[in-house]
């Protein structure tokens, strides 16, 4: 298998260390020269993809910003050809998608919208593993929903990844569960560490500052991107979180123990119902 990976990050970097040591034929490009002549010396990438090769890889990964990926299929849309399936793995689906489906049937290419549901809080291909995905669930949005063969060949192209699972979805209902699931944890572990008390909390805290505030480590430029391109169901998340939050907080004010009781005890049921315990 011959593939294509634009952008060599933490995702793209991953993808391309996965895929080659899968002993796939591994192309990449970069803006950073730099980054792709340490990809190739580290034998991660075969060579650079070029206009040339585009159009022979069985599969073209693009791991970049959204509008990044936007462009890039506007680019080079005319040259990728009918052989290819081109999967990007942005953080939100809809412009992306709608932009996607638009270019790949101007010019007669293959889109298909993806999102690997793995990473860490540090970004960049120094970071990047061949086992990032392993086990991790990726979510897809096909051109068609009714054709298992078609979708069994995604799996199969992703299959070198080691994704534990693979979700077919809209990119509608990819955005709105993502803004809670991913977007919101950002919002709240960003936000949560602004208090003043947390340059103080030095031998003081255990595991759930930790789990807490791992993702305030995050890439600005990214995040931003991010949450303007999916702010519609982001309000909507950071408005209920805000709700919630006023109850607890009533609670206390009113010296109500009875209150926050039962919205302690409605948390904790509703995190046993989501696990099945």
């Amino acid at each position: 298998m011959k593939v294509g990976v634009v952008g060599l990050g933490l995702i793209g970097g991953s993808f391309a260390k996965a895929y080659s040591k899968a002993g796939m034929e591994v192309y990449a490009y970069d803006t950073d020269t730099s980054i792709m002549h340490f990809a190739m010396l580290s034998g991660a990438v075969k060579a650079e993809l070029t206009d040339d090769i585009l159009p022979e890889c069985d599969l073209i990964i693009i791991s970049t910003y959204p509008e990044a990926a936007i462009a890039y299929m506007e680019q080079k849309g005319p040259l990728i050809g009918s052989k290819p399936i081109v999967v990007d793995t942005c953080g939100t689906k809809r412009n992306v998608v709608n932009a996607g489906m638009e270019v790949a049937s101007r010019h007669g290419f293959t889109y298909v919208g993806g999102h690997p549901m793995a990473g860490t809080q540090f970004s960049g291909f120094k970071y990047s593993k061949d086992t990032l995905f392993y086990r991790a669930p990726m979510v897809i949005v096909p051109p068609v929903y009714d054709d298992p063969v078609f979708l069994d060949k995604i799996k199969q192209l992703l299959k070198p990844a080691g994704f534990g699972s693979i979700t077919v979805t809209t990119a509608d209902k990819h955005d709105e569960v993502i803004a809670f699931t991913s977007q919101l944890a950002h919002v709240v572990s960003n936000a949560y560490v602004k208090s003043p008390t947390a340059r103080v909390h030095a031998g003081f805290s255990a595991g759930s500052y930790k789990d807490l505030t791992r993702v305030a480590w995050l890439n600005p430029d990214m995040w931003t991107e991010l949450f303007f391109d999916n702010k519609d169901y982001l309000i909507n998340e950071v408005d209920i979180l805000i709700k919630n939050l006023t109850e607890y907080r009533d609670a206390l004010e009113n010296d109500d123990r009875e209150k926050m009781r039962q919205l302690l005890s409605d948390g904790r049921r509703i995190k046993e119902e989501i696990d099945g315990n």
